[in-house]
């Protein structure tokens, strides 16, 4: 969840972009350990752009099948519609696989608490 976000709309379909440039993201939810964890603060930078979006980079994004829920996952690709996003935890599937191509509405800049710091790149899911 944010502490900053509005209900204007941005991408394919109705989907809530963020309305500051800068916001304050509280993970809730095992989905994106080990990178980030139940509880922590991350900065989130808003997306003016998906053309900028890479995949691999942490993002705060939006499904347009479920504009009320604000996940942060790890961008695994471009699609149709938006960016294939998934946690870094594969056993929680509240992403893409669930939910389908989601808007990214910001990148996550850095964890501000409680560990501050750039967050990790993706895990090696082949050494499982």
């Amino acid at each position: 969840m944010t502490e900053s976000d509005s209900a204007a709309e941005s991408g394919p379909g109705p989907v809530p972009r963020l309305e500051t440039a800068w916001a304050l993201a509280r993970v809730t939810g095992p989905s994106m350990a080990p990178t980030v964890r139940h509880g922590d603060r991350l900065l989130v930078r808003r997306m003016r752009s998906a053309a900028s979006v890479r995949p691999g980079d942490v993002v705060l994004a939006r499904f347009p099948s479920r504009p009320d829920l604000l996940v942060v996952k790890r961008v695994r690709r471009a699609v149709p519609g938006g960016h294939w996003v998934e946690g870094d935890n594969p056993l929680v599937a509240d992403d893409s696989r669930a939910f389908g191509a989601a808007v990214v509405v910001g990148r996550v800049v850095c964890r501000l608490r409680p560990r501050p710091g750039r967050l990790a790149p993706p895990p090696d899911r082949s050494a499982a």
